[in-house]
């Protein structure tokens, strides 16, 4: 799997950077896009690296823009990686119709616009592969949870049915599901939990590669609890 070309939307984020780091230990190419205008220290670099910052995901233009600039520079695009998104935890009665479509955009038209304008290229590839990031708070969501649980189950439904949409061409569309991811944010703001029940990013990136790979070639429309110990 040497050489394959990764694209990984919200790169300069947590998951983002654990996951370019395993992707980058494999040898493969990588595109790194966010929406944030510069990328973080300790994200790997080279000739092999294409730093895509100030990205509008929401925007299907936008979009379009940065996968192709992801095949023109290098000739192919195999693996995407849909980690873009966000969270806010809101009860709907404190809630505002703008903070559920803000969520629905930032976490599931990010998918879908990526989604779109980096099929043809996957079609292309010997082994195309869709990873999305769901949410396991979407199958049973707590309260406050509302706006981000419905717009992850929209991840969930997209992934299942871009699967299903793609099976004929060779091209795998599946999601995880995390539980708590163990950032620096969420540990500021869940001071007195047991991090280490938490999932660590570089876990859940493992996975993700694992879903890219070769060995994951006969899974696609799974949507797959990395949960940790929650």
């Amino acid at each position: 799997m040497m050489g394959r070309v990764y694209a990984i939307t919200g790169a300069f984020g947590v998951l983002g950077q654990a996951a370019a780091t395993a992707a980058a230990a494999t040898g493969a190419r990588l595109a790194l896009i966010d929406f944030a205008p510069e990328p973080p220290p300790g994200l790997p670099g080279g000739d092999d690296v294409l730093l895509l910052p100030g990205v509008d995901l929401t925007d299907a233009l936008a979009a379009h823009a940065a996968i192709e600039a992801v095949a023109e520079r290098f000739g192919a695009l195999d693996v995407l990686f849909n980690i873009a998104g966000g969270f806010r935890w809101q009860t709907l009665e404190t809630s505002l119709a703008d903070g559920w479509h803000r969520l629905f955009l930032i976490n599931v038209q990010t998918a879908a616009n990526a989604s779109r304008a980096a099929v043809p290229h996957l079609r292309g590839s010997a082994a195309g592969r869709i990873v999305n990031v769901g949410a396991n708070a979407a199958l049973k969501p707590a309260m406050g949870m509302g706006p981000y649980a419905a717009s992850k189950a929209g991840v969930h439904a997209l992934t299942e049915s871009l699967a299903d949409e793609l099976k004929g061409d060779d091209i795998t569309v599946n999601a995880v599901l995390p539980s708590i991811l163990d950032t620096p944010t969420n540990r500021a703001d869940m001071p007195k939990a047991r991090f280490d029940t938490w999932v660590a990013p570089e876990d859940l990136a493992a996975v993700m590669l694992f879903l890219a790979s070769e060995e994951a070639r006969a899974v696609t429309g799974a949507l797959i609890p990395v949960t940790g110990r929650v």
